[in-house]
């Protein structure tokens, strides 16, 4: 113990109340009920002086600026808010002594994870912010407060992964770039285990199954299809305890993730973000990761059955059966046709074209889309549903692509459906792109210049919703890995362009009347 003299003991018997400067911490004292309390002087909520607050007879000490109250007793937090810390004290010769011995790294790093769990149960970002912050002082590996968050989430997403965890994903990436810039380390630390308590806030768990059965790679992509998670579950557990990993399971799950046109390209990107993570942050959460993607794959739309993209499993039976290696089409050849149209150009295509080349320019058609977004359709008041299209749906291909190209890197088996979903989504663009008004003024010189308005924009997002800043983020960090991967010059140009335009045209968060236009309209057709 490290005892330290405050004040006089005379002092507080005439006062009720000090501050003393002792060993570089400001404590504010305090007499009550006889005894002497000593805590830290910057109230745990916004560090106004705790000095100026009032203490009652029961030792509860309100902090007169927000109200909060802690007992002086314990240093609970009457609100459940952060607690406060105390300071054991003694009287020795008429002074106050206080001990200001730190507790050990390890005990404060624990007491950091576990105030984070309620901070995260509230989806308080202040606080989070705060405890990352302790832990981060006290020696402890930030990711740790990452990987809490995955196991305190995992079972409470009711339809399986969301962009939390995928956004998790790139905002490590950002935090093993920056982590000695301490603001932005934090903030890529932050925003994913925010994120992640927004998207399991007020939700109860929903349990999986337990049991374990003998992973058989038809069986369960059956349960899968079926929509059969206990049995889906059960055999990703029996391939978990035969030691099989995130490594042994990619191919069936990428299976799984193309078999349909699903859920607008979610799967596949969700898994190539799980590889990731589980590979950043360990074993450990290999099983909550692929439990909640298992569920999510289960729970997927499947839009290859709807009459718009019912084409897609024809045209996957037509794809050439030998892999041909020449040149691919360009960009343009695939841009503005209908969904139909577009498939019938790659399978064109495919019987000449690598089908590596043939992805490269998939991937500048998508590029080229997103440049040439007609943002007059997101404002729009009185669009049918189906044409309710924002920015986001324009990042979907250009992540999807990059997730393609790495997963098709280790097995090519999966490039026709992953082409031919490509061409999907450029497709189902084509109706909103503005071909005619020229975006010349959104290029750039190069990549560095992209990367530092993109840095700068996204680590002070200011958005409201974590959807859009989680699709800032993946966007730009497909965008870059593409481009560093080697795209064409030409291609490359147009998707510096397109990023930038993203990053600075918002989009509109809230459509309001388009809301209550479609609301009438269906409630007119609905008898």
């Amino acid at each position: 113990m490290t005892w330290t003299s405050a004040v006089p003991v005379e002092k507080l018997r005439r006062d009720g109340a000090a501050v003393a400067k002792v060993g570089g911490k400001q404590l504010a004292l305090f007499l009550a009920d006889g005894k002497i309390f000593a805590c830290n002087n910057r109230c745990p909520h916004e560090g106004y002086p705790l000095r100026e607050g009032t203490v009652n007879g029961d030792c509860v000490l309100t902090c007169n600026w927000h109200g909060w109250k802690f007992d002086l007793k314990t240093g609970d937090n009457l609100f459940q808010g952060d607690r406060l810390r105390l300071y054991p004290t003694r009287l020795e010769n008429g002074t106050v002594m206080v001990d200001i011995t730190d507790p050990p790294p390890a005990e404060q790093q624990a007491r950091a994870i576990d105030h984070l769990r309620t901070a995260f149960d509230d989806h308080e970002y202040d606080r989070i912010a705060r405890e990352v912050a302790r832990l981060v002082k006290a020696g402890g590996d930030p990711a740790r407060a990452v990987v809490a968050a995955i196991h305190w989430s995992h079972d409470r997403l009711r339809f399986g992964m969301t962009h939390a965890y995928a956004g998790a994903e790139g905002w490590l990436r950002l935090h093993d770039r920056r982590k000695n810039e301490t603001e932005r380390a934090l903030v890529s630390i932050v925003e994913p285990i925010a994120y992640i308590a927004w998207e399991c806030l007020r939700e109860p768990a929903y349990p999986f199954e337990t049991e374990s059965a003998k992973f058989d790679r038809a069986d369960f992509a059956a349960a899968i299809e079926a929509q059969d998670e206990s049995k889906a579950v059960a055999m990703l557990r029996g391939a978990i305890d035969a030691g099989a990993g995130f490594a042994g399971l990619e191919r069936p799950l990428t299976a799984a993730a193309l078999n349909h046109y699903a859920d607008f390209g979610h799967s596949l990107i969700y898994l190539g973000h799980v590889g990731r993570l589980a590979a950043r942050l360990g074993p450990e959460v290999e099983l909550p990761l692929l439990l909640a993607l298992v569920r999510s794959l289960v729970n997927a739309s499947r839009e290859d059955l709807i009459p718009e993209f019912r084409q897609y499993r024809k045209m996957l039976e037509a794809w050439p059966a030998h892999p041909a290696n020449g040149l691919a089409p360009p960009a343009e050849h695939f841009r503005g046709h209908s969904i139909v149209k577009t498939m019938e150009l790659v399978i064109a295509a495919a019987r000449t074209a690598a089908p590596a080349a043939l992805h490269t320019s998939l991937f500048g058609a998508a590029a080229a889309e997103l440049l040439h977004f007609d943002t007059r359709v997101q404002r729009r008041t009185d669009n049918k549903v189906q044409e309710n299209v924002g920015w986001l749906d324009f990042t979907h291909p250009i992540t999807f692509g990059n997730a393609l190209r790495r997963l098709c890197h280790k097995n090519p088996e999966f490039w026709p459906a992953g082409l031919l979903q490509m061409a999907c989504f450029l497709g189902r663009s084509a109706p909103f792109v503005d071909r005619h008004t020229a975006q010349d003024g959104w290029h750039l010189p190069g990549l560095p210049s992209m990367a530092s308005r993109a840095i700068d924009r996204i680590f002070d997002h200011g958005e409201p919703d974590y959807i859009h800043s989680v699709h800032l983020l993946k966007t730009y960090l497909a965008a870059e890995e593409e481009i560093q991967a080697g795209l064409p010059p030409a291609t490359t140009s147009v998707m510096l362009a397109a990023i930038n335009r993203y990053l600075h045209e918002p989009p509109k968060r809230r459509h309001i009347r388009r809301v209550a236009h479609q609301a009438l309209e269906f409630v007119a057709l609905e008898d």
